[in-house]
């Protein structure tokens, strides 16, 4: 399926495409290995970037060639049990870099975890990638970053993108709105506090079953509050003007996150972006057999970029 426009049955009706992927080539860097290039390799480093006082645990994925490549940003969700580090090795193969880090506070990064400070921490990624002294130390093109996110990772790459605009393009894979939509209808509810409460207990509970050992300086009611100060902030369909003109492609799996991620492919068309694709494939929030279909997708996602960029005008 060719990533050009997103199939839209009216102004008000969309239609996620379900991806067949068996049925269709799939990308050579799936399937094949680069050239080997022996003065510039494929190679792997590790580093921290600086954020805010604290120096978050990163890696980057180095595409062969002299570059500079384009960058890969590759987010990943809460609290990121699944990393999407073979879809990492896919990118690199196809020749981006790709850069991965774990937020303060995740997986060994020093500092305390919320939201806001992974929106901090992903701005600061991305500073990181821009600096010249760095992007020439990965081979880098600081000037075309594409932010690519799962799960809360998806809400970081969706919130941070709409205040950059000198992202290139968005991807979102299951993008969670980290009870957002829950929290501002709550919030409406001002004179009914006992509501509001057992709505942040509700919120907090989720945020326990998905597992907070990985995180440090955080609870799950100190999330879920945060969530309810900032839900106005972080309201989806409201980032869409500011996505209005950046490619975005939008995977949703069998993982009930589908609606709100339909709401906001509706919100955008309505800002008049005619550069979205949303893909369905019928999995798990974790994409478990479906690896090879979510690399695909993400692949034809890149390849139009670079294909779109390098068409006359």
């Amino acid at each position: 399926m060719r990533l050009s426009r997103f199939l839209a049955v009216s102004a008000l009706l969309f239609t996620f495409l379900p991806l067949a992927v068996h049925a269709q080539q799939l990308p050579t860097a799936i399937t094949t290995d680069p050239v080997p290039d022996k003065n510039n390799p494929a190679t792997f480093e590790t580093f921290q970037i600086p954020s805010h006082g604290a120096l978050l645990n990163a890696i980057a994925y180095i595409a062969p060639g002299p570059g500079p490549h384009k960058v890969v940003l590759l987010l990943h969700g809460f609290p990121g049990n699944e990393k999407n580090l073979d879809l990492a090795q896919a990118i690199r193969r196809d020749g981006w870099d790709v850069v991965y880090f774990d937020y303060r506070g995740s997986w060994g990064s020093p500092g305390d975890f919320s939201f806001t400070h992974s929106i901090e921490d992903t701005q600061s990624a991305i500073a990181y990638i821009r600096d010249p002294a760095n992007a020439k130390k990965l081979h880098a093109d600081p000037s075309y970053i594409v932010l690519i996110g799962h799960s809360m990772g998806g809400f970081l790459a969706r919130y941070v993108a709409a205040q950059d605009p000198a992202i290139k393009a968005v991807g979102l894979i299951s993008a969670a709105d980290m009870g957002v939509d829950a929290a501002l209808s709550l919030k409406a509810l001002s004179a009914r506090p006992e509501q509001q409460k057992a709505a942040v207990a509700a919120l907090a509970a989720g945020f326990a079953q998905e597992g907070m050992a990985p995180l440090a300086g955080c609870t799950p009611d100190s999330l879920a509050n945060e969530v309810f100060a900032n839900a106005a902030a972080w309201n989806i369909p409201a980032l869409a003007p500011k996505l209005a003109t950046r490619t975005m492609l939008i995977l949703t799996s069998d993982d009930g996150l589908a609606p709100s991620n339909e709401a906001f492919v509706k919100a955008l068309s309505q800002t008049g972006n005619q550069e979205i694709t949303a893909i369905h494939i019928a999995t798990d929030h974790s994409y478990s057999d479906s690896r090879t279909a979510l690399e695909k997708a993400v692949l034809d996602g890149l390849d139009y970029l670079q294909n779109r960029q390098q068409a006359p005008r």
